[in-house]
């Protein structure tokens, strides 16, 4: 044990104390915006559907969830900002599936977390406004 003048040097964190920050990268934006859309056990569960089916309606996602169909839409639609699944419309329906590149891309960044260095450049994407869900 130090003395009181020992402790104030020792930086818990391991933080250098000359150095700054980090600052918020875009990179970080998205890998809130993912997590925040990832947030819902609901949503998890669709993207699981989607990723052992290739391909989903909304119906056919209704169908494999006790959840009513607006209620699922509404968990599509968050998805879908996040970029996390595409839409392809289909006749009268639209098909969902998930987007791999952005799959892989915030696996990527979420490794960076425990790493040091920038995080990856973000896979291109429309980001829309996130409205709660």
């Amino acid at each position: 044990m130090g003395t009181i003048a020992d402790r104030a040097v020792c930086d818990p964190c391991g933080f250098d104390q000359g150095s700054p920050l980090p600052v918020t990268t875009k990179a970080d934006l998205e890998i809130a915006l993912v997590a925040k859309a990832l947030a819902h056990p609901a949503r998890i569960r669709i993207l699981r559907i989607l990723l052992a089916r290739a391909t989903c309606t909304c119906g056919q996602i209704v169908d494999a969830l006790p959840l009513a169909q607006a209620t699922v839409s509404q968990h599509l639609k968050v998805l879908k900002e996040a970029g996390l699944i595409k839409g392809e419309i289909d006749g009268p329906r639209v098909c969902y599936c998930v987007d791999r590149d952005r799959l892989l891309w915030i696996h990527m960044a979420l490794g960076t977390l425990v790493q040091t260095g920038p995080p990856p450049v973000p896979v291109a994407i429309d980001v829309l406004p996130v409205t709660s869900a």
